[in-house]
């Protein structure tokens, strides 16, 4: 009995070793991009008619650093580096109708292009096109359907601010 717990315990301290090595992190902890300790973030330039998308997205992107880096957010202004990102494109699209003339759900597709600059002003890391999917249903009236693209762009914009917090700390 004591063999086989000192066997399993040595897999498993084995198993972490080997996912440490290959650069793999648990979430939380260590730069959004090597060497990286501080990043000012600027709203996103917004290029469509969603017109609180640009404060939405950033507002993601900067939670999840602050959740899942060691990175400290500051101001753009006391920066050395910087990440700007622009909102390039949300469209609408069909996905469910119950005639020919009434859709009741419909897909928000928003993309983005993002780059994070060094202190020179160069770009390190980017990203173009980057875009998500969510779908919702179409509300019975304005109001209800200007909730539920809002709801829908918030979903988008935190599975973005995930995937590009992955994507930049990324350390392979």
């Amino acid at each position: 009995m004591i063999g086989s717990m000192k066997s399993l315990m040595l897999f498993f301290a084995g198993g972490l070793l080997v996912l440490s090595a290959c650069g793999y992190r648990l979430e939380g902890g260590g730069p959004v991009h090597p060497g990286v300790t501080r990043v000012g973030v600027e709203v996103f330039t917004n290029r469509t008619a969603q017109t609180r998308a640009g404060i939405d997205f950033t507002n993601e992107l900067i939670r999840e650093i602050q959740d899942r880096t060691d990175t400290a957010v500051v101001a753009p202004a006391n920066a050395a580096y910087l990440i700007k990102g622009e909102i390039t494109a949300i469209t609408f699209s069909t996905l469910s109708r119950s005639s020919t003339e009434t859709v009741t759900e419909r897909r928000v597709r928003a993309v983005v292009d993002v780059k994070l600059l060094s202190p020179d002003k160069k770009v390190i890391w980017s990203v173009n096109n980057f875009s998500a999917l969510e779908s919702f249903t179409v509300g019975s009236d304005n109001i209800d359907d200007e909730s539920n693209i809002r709801d829908a762009l918030e979903i988008i914009a935190q599975r973005m601010a995930d995937r590009l917090v992955s994507q930049m700390s990324a350390n392979f």
